[in-house]
């Protein structure tokens, strides 16, 4: 069942449920509606908040949602922007539904960012601090950033990038869309890995582009299928996640590297190597980044500090070469002149300071616990679930038995107040079946073994 089309309907019922209803009525539950639905928590809660949008429905904290005044308390009937605004964009909602927070009764299998414990906060705060008292991180910054930080950046690329070949951004989410505006043209395809980060997809569509599914398994993109995309396509763009591919954890082999590499100079096109999970590796060394075998400017890199620091450490760089750095640059400054200077200041003082290595060492120690913790508890009360090998990053991915369905399987984990993503978003096209995104990252090993157990009883309840 198309999440999209789950999400149309859940606000259709409730935009006919306010419309019948008097102010102040009562609307149905969020587990009403999931359960009527078929639909994901998160979806039921971004229909809500559409259609408190639309000035149809009141929200009240910890109560519920109520069938709202006809007008606003300013006494403007704002009920005439549903019409004008028209249906949603498909999978806009995506995205908000990946980074929502959770309630704090739940137990998080799904988040995209690290556990509280696990995150530099003192050394951050510190950072912070002392940026906030230099009065030059108040002025004014370049629009590419400042100098040293993004000569730290394109070290840790290797390679032939350099300082001046950087841009920071605020973010890898805005880094993407900076590179699928400023690369491609709108009508253009981009080729991507299956599955895949769906943020990325989400910018690259809302940049106007078309997105092409390219197989991955364990090892990485399948560099046949992605030699025929190009041929079929004409794509200038590719899109790749070399270590530890979110959702699935894959890494690009040895093997495939110099191919895959081989297969984009051919086509004269651009690899986005999306960086994520660089400090995230547990098992092993990581290899280094593609961009750093990139001699002719074909590799446009893009790394990020937040998945493996902190959430508000928005801070990330794109690595480009040539007109194409130039563009991006333009690009980035008509979207946001710059990051703020003291979180670039204390992003510096940060990365450069020991605390930066000590905090990587101790993060991956952890995160190797907490993985093989929740590996443990999937095959002890989960045994049918097929798990992924994962050498680093901060998730799982689980294929599903057949009899089960992914969106009834969340929907009866947030009735057990357990929430896990299912693997049908990740995927530009149709899947190949039923998956969950499991995080390990997110939570303590304890939470992690309670929120499993609980994701057994949802699975034995969707097949009675």
């Amino acid at each position: 069942m198309n999440e999209d089309n789950a999400a149309n309907r859940v606000i259709e019922d409730l935009r006919t449920a306010a419309r019948a209803g008097r102010a102040g009525d009562r609307m149905p539950s969020v587990r009403e509606l999931m359960a009527r639905h078929r639909a994901s928590p998160a979806t039921v809660q971004q229909a809500i908040g559409r259609v408190a949008a639309e000035g149809l429905v009141e929200v009240r904290p910890g109560r519920g949602s109520f069938v709202a005044p006809r007008t606003t308390s300013s006494g403007h009937d704002l009920s005439w922007q549903a019409v004008a605004l028209g249906e949603g964009r498909p999978g806009e909602d995506l995205v908000a539904n990946l980074v929502a927070v959770p309630k704090p009764e739940t137990i998080p299998l799904s988040s995209g960012y690290l556990d509280p414990d696990l995150q530099p906060v003192d050394a951050l705060g510190a950072a912070l601090s002392r940026a906030a008292r230099r009065p030059a991180s108040w002025g004014r910054v370049p629009v590419e950033g400042k100098e040293e930080l993004r000569a730290w950046f394109a070290k840790e690329a290797g390679g032939e990038l350099r300082s001046g070949d950087m841009t920071v951004c605020a973010g890898a989410q805005e880094a993407l869309a900076t590179v699928f505006r400023g690369l491609g043209d709108r009508g253009d395809a981009v080729l991507v890995e299956s599955p895949t980060y769906l943020g990325a997809t989400a910018a690259a569509r809302d940049a106007g582009l078309k997105v092409v599914p390219v197989p991955a398994d364990q090892d990485g993109v399948r560099p046949d299928l992605l030699h025929a995309a190009f041929e079929r396509t004409g794509a200038k763009l590719f899109y790749c996640q070399p270590l530890h591919a979110n959702p699935h954890g894959g890494v690009l082999s040895d093997e495939r590297r110099g191919e895959v590499m081989r297969i984009v100079r051919t086509a004269g096109a651009f690899l986005v190597e999306d960086d994520w999970a660089r400090g995230l590796t547990v098992d092993g060394t990581a290899p280094p980044a593609l961009a750093a075998q990139d001699t002719d400017g074909h590799v446009v890199y893009v790394r990020s500090l937040t998945k493996v620091a902190a959430p508000g450490l928005r801070v990330a760089a794109i690595g480009a070469r040539g007109p194409a750095g130039t563009r991006l640059k333009n690009t980035r400054s008509r979207q946001d002149l710059y990051v703020a200077g003291p979180l670039q200041e204390a992003a510096i003082d940060f990365v450069t300071s020991p605390a930066w290595r000590r905090h990587l060492r101790a993060l991956q120690r952890s995160l190797r616990s907490r993985r093989d913790a929740l590996a443990r508890a999937i095959g002890e009360h989960l045994p049918e679930f097929e798990v992924a090998r994962s050498s680093g990053g901060l998730h799982l991915w689980a294929g599903l038995p057949g009899d089960v369905d992914e969106l009834d399987l969340t929907t009866a984990a947030a009735a057990r107040d357990v929430v896990v993503f299912p693997g049908r978003p990740w995927f530009a096209a149709e899947p190949p079946g039923g998956f969950l995104r499991l995080t390990y990252g997110g939570a303590p090993e304890h939470v992690l073994a309670e929120g499993v157990r609980r994701l057994a009883d949802a699975l034995s309840a969707v097949r009675r």
